[in-house]
């Protein structure tokens, strides 16, 4: 079964044999979506456990942590409002070890952040990518590691489609 631990052990195994192969190259960890929170989790262990600061991680229409999320994403919308919501969909969650607390990752967190949010995420929306550039600009000692990066709605990205835009090499650069 999936778990988040699960999820750790996988990058980190996979970071081990990336530094192994990639000589003195540059490795970020990029995550979108459900892999945001993965990709800080895999930076803070490697960073407490190893000592070590992965190059950058860049966080594509990221959430604060997944209760914030399940709760907030639209398709849960008509739910809400039902009795029971808070333990038989948010609840669920913590009951089964998920959390992907990045809003607690990124406090600790000391390489550069870049954060991508499209306005138009019908999945995530944009005020918890915002939320977490605001808890990490708060946390970070040198503010300039930080940088949030929104795509307007004219560009009709959403959720998926923000590694579509022909700009994204230069402002990851």
């Amino acid at each position: 079964h999936p778990s988040e631990s699960g999820f750790n052990t996988d990058v980190l195994a996979l970071y081990d044999w990336v530094k192994a192969r990639s000589g003195n190259s540059s490795i970020l960890f990029w995550g979108h979506s459900l892999g945001t929170g993965i990709a800080t989790n895999a930076a803070r262990k490697l960073q407490e456990e190893r000592g070590v600061q992965v190059d950058a991680v860049v966080l594509e229409s990221p959430y604060t942590n997944i209760r914030d999320a399940a709760a907030n994403i639209p398709i849960t919308k008509i739910y809400r409002q039902f009795p029971g919501f808070e333990y038989l969909i948010l609840d669920s969650m913590a009951r089964a070890g998920m959390f992907f607390r990045s809003d607690e990752n990124v406090k600790v967190l000391g390489c550069p952040l870049l954060i991508l949010h499209a306005e138009d995420d019908g999945v995530v929306p944009p005020k918890l990518g915002h939320k977490l550039y605001e808890t990490a600009l708060k946390a970070y000692k040198d503010k300039s590691k930080v940088k949030f990066i929104t795509f307007p709605h004219k560009l009709g990205l959403g959720h998926d489609y923000i590694s579509f835009n022909p700009e994204l090499p230069a402002l990851v650069k």
